[in-house]
């Protein structure tokens, strides 16, 4: 290609020029000898012919607004460094923009991605998972999948907990005009290291939920293992699950301690085999979501109310939000199974 017709391709031609390529087409002359004769690029002489013969004129047309600050050409290259690199930042997208030779602004950039439906989110903190613990995930969800709901009811999840007294982890929006960000009534007040905080050690079955305990000093096997003889099968009894029910617990190193382990077989305790790094598997991690934010709309103002806010928020929860997250349980092993192991969306 000439460079005329390169140069062509980037600029409007001139209205007598365009006018001379309808004139030849009305003569008779193909698109190739057009091309040719008047040195412009065949796909161009396609084009306005096209145009003159859909709107009958070859003078340039109102456009709907302001041409794109950025070509489709760049806006594709943008979207595959986004894919390749999810963690990319607006400023290094900028940088591979001006390489490209289109030096685009971040909001610009921005908007390209917006309109490729790509949108930048706070990244998931999840479990980091290694190939030996995404096999065992895999080989645990094909093993559970087909339990029946039976099995499931009998289940009695467990798990810990922080909850501090000011410090609920999450964004709250407030409707406010510039410059007053620092009001009182737009802040959410806060306290250095939260204000302290207490570990709860619960559980809950399809039935409901059964005992919460606050873990006094520091846990340890000793500690957890009293935890579970005074509370294990008093939940049992509470959720009328008999004898006859399964204990799930992850692998905390306290959990699987040696008397922690002697406790347990000793008591003719049924253990869920359950692999390492998976919370997205226990529904109870829902519950602990639910309870915090119960707990922080009453606001309490010490750790013994909040630990006594937190056993009656605890009770309050319905047994029909147990069932529901009991009943997830196939979805969330389903969800293991497609991801190849990997972290899912629960």
């Amino acid at each position: 290609m000439s460079e005329q017709m390169r140069i062509m391709r980037s600029k409007e031609l001139p209205k007598e020029l365009r006018d001379r390529i309808v004139a030849r087409h009305r003569s008779g002359q193909g698109y190739k000898r057009i091309s040719a004769a008047l040195k412009v690029p065949k796909s161009t002489v396609a084009s306005i012919i096209l145009k003159w013969k859909k709107f009958g004129t070859t003078r340039t047309l109102p456009r709907p607004g302001r041409p794109a600050k950025l070509s489709n050409r760049g806006r594709r290259a943008l979207v595959r460094e986004v894919k390749k690199n999810p963690k990319i930042t607006v400023a290094e997208l900028q940088r591979c923009s001006r390489e490209m030779g289109e030096s685009s602004t971040k909001s610009t950039i921005t908007a390209a991605l917006h309109q490729s439906g790509l949108y930048g989110r706070v990244a998931r903190r999840k479990p980091l998972l290694s190939a030996r613990h995404m096999k065992a995930r895999i080989e645990f969800a094909k093993k559970h999948m087909k339990d029946s709901q039976t099995m499931r009811n009998k289940i009695l999840w467990s798990d810990e907990t922080k909850i501090e007294l000011f410090g609920f982890n999450s964004k709250r929006y407030v409707w406010r005009k510039p410059g007053t960000a620092h009001h009182l009534p737009n802040t959410i007040p806060t306290v250095k290291h939260g204000g302290g905080s207490i570990r709860l050690w619960g559980c809950f079955s399809a039935a409901g939920t059964g005992r919460l305990v606050a873990i006094e000093g520091k846990m340890n096997a000793a500690k957890y293992r009293d935890i579970l003889e005074e509370n294990l099968f008093q939940s049992a009894q509470d959720l009328r699950q008999g004898r006859r029910f399964t204990f799930q617990q992850d692998n905390n190193p306290k959990h699987t301690a040696k008397i922690t382990k002697e406790w347990l077989r000793n008591n003719s305790v049924t253990i869920l085999d359950w692999p390492s790094q998976s919370p997205d598997l226990n529904p109870i991690e829902h519950l602990w979501r639910d309870l915090k934010m119960a707990v922080h709309q009453r606001s309490p103002s010490n750790l013994t109310e909040l630990e006594r806010i937190c056993k009656e928020e605890w009770q309050r929860i319905p047994k029909s939000r147990c069932e529901k997250l009991v009943a997830s349980f196939p979805r969330r092993l389903m969800a293991v199974v497609a991801q190849k192991g990997a972290s899912t969306q629960y």
